[in-house]
């Protein structure tokens, strides 16, 4: 037995993350791709591997791998996340996984153990789609789900397009584009991540393991009426598109809890947004999630149609175009059965006798968009508050600990004698 144990790795790794893109006013991060903060991560990264021995590249699509061993002799098992975060997202999704990806590789070394596959340890950029709009940029591009024509159209708030800000990172766009020879030397891809809920801190489980993801888009509803003066415009000579976009909104909230699923309108841009003026634009983003995609077709549609019925009330035309789907996604189950049996010889908080959690999610990633082309499985550690996406994203540390134990163990039985 060598080195450090994955619990000392854990700790010290988490500190020296912790600052990076941290904005001081709200405490969250604004961890953008292709930002300052994305390349002060991907430095981070890059640093870690190398300190390890790793061999560290970026590929075409500008996602980092560090390896031990030779990728090329195929049937590698991978790990990792993403370190890219939403605007004033929490310190947890992504980076723990990311984090415990190579605390788990310490704890392997410090344990003695023999490696028969290939090792990789992931960051894949631009997951969270907090610039362009898009989720899981990185691996849709590797997995062919986004092609490089689509990729070159994205632009941020700014007008800046992806190639635009890749050049400027200094990366190639001209290079992006599917990697299924990549994909293909992957026998197995295990993504550690914070739970975005309470299932666990409600069952009294430190980790759980992951059964599906819902499936889920995303659809922007532009309301299109007609900008006049806010304090000489009569109330019945109005076209006023926030009348219908804010109908909109309860009446989303409503349909969801009618159909047991998810529906959020979180993000919204106004025009020409003046505080005296009665607005030409109210464009809003719906996000929905739902167990099945029957229930998500029916709870999006009746979304659209009382969106139909409230604008054309109020005098104001309407477009909603997709953007984004995901569809259900069902890991791999003889991947996950045999996490669940490598797991249990622990048990549930190390409790032989009580097997660890199955469960599933709303919650897109990149484990979701590879499950196509290679098998996945994802690991959650518990999050007392449930909350996500927010400064108040919490896990302990033990827990934390926990999770870097548990993914060793499943990396010692997939890759190792």
């Amino acid at each position: 037995m060598t080195g450090r144990d994955g619990g000392a790795a854990f700790r010290e790794m988490w500190r020296e993350l912790a600052p990076l893109g941290r904005h001081p006013a709200s405490g969250g991060y604004r961890r953008f791709a292709w930002t300052r903060a994305d390349a002060d991560c991907r430095a981070w990264f890059r640093g870690q591997a190398e300190a390890r021995g790793l061999v560290h590249e970026t590929d075409r699509n500008g996602n980092q791998w560090a390896w031990l061993g030779d990728p090329r002799a195929g049937d590698a098992v991978v790990t990792g996340s993403h370190l890219d975060s939403v605007p004033d997202g929490g310190a947890f999704d992504g980076p723990l996984g990311v984090v415990s990806a190579f605390a788990a590789l310490d704890e392997l070394r410090h344990r003695g153990a023999e490696f028969t596959r290939p090792l990789g340890l992931v960051n894949f950029g631009d997951e969270e789609g907090a610039r362009f709009g898009l989720a899981c940029v990185g691996s849709r591009l590797a997995a062919g789900r986004l092609t490089r024509e689509q990729a070159h159209l994205l632009t941020d708030a700014d007008g800046i397009t992806l190639p635009r800000a890749m050049e400027a990172a200094g990366y190639d766009p001209e290079t992006i584009g599917p990697d299924p020879e990549r994909l293909a030397r992957i026998n197995a891809f295990v993504e550690l991540h914070v739970e975005q809920g309470r299932s666990l801190d409600r069952t009294g489980d430190p980790l759980g393991i992951a059964s599906a993801i819902w499936p889920h888009g995303r659809w922007r509803y532009d309301f299109r009426g007609e900008a006049n003066h806010a304090g000489t415009t009569l109330l019945a000579d109005r076209r006023d598109p926030m009348l219908p976009y804010a109908e909109t909104v309860l009446a989303a909230r409503r349909e969801a809890e009618l159909a047991g699923a998810l529906a959020t309108f979180g993000k919204v841009a106004v025009e020409p947004n003046g505080v005296n003026a009665v607005p030409s634009l109210v464009r809003g983003w719906l996000d929905s999630r739902a167990a099945d995609a029957a229930t998500l077709d029916t709870l999006t549609a009746a979304v659209e149609h009382a969106a139909r019925e409230h604008a054309e009330r109020a005098g104001v035309a309407l477009d909603v175009v997709r953007e984004s789907f995901t569809p259900v996604v069902e890991f791999q189950h003889a991947l996950r059965d045999e996490l669940a049996r490598i797991l249990g010889d622990e048990g549930a908080g190390g409790d032989p006798g009580r097997p660890v959690p199955v469960l599933a999610t709303g919650a897109g990633h990149d484990a979701g968009i590879l499950s196509a082309s290679v098998p996945t499985a994802m690991l959650f550690v518990r999050n007392p508050t449930g909350v996500s996406h927010s400064p108040a994203e919490r896990a302990t540390e033990q827990d934390c600990v926990a999770g870097v134990a548990a993914l060793a163990d499943v990396l010692e039985g997939l890759a190792c004698r």
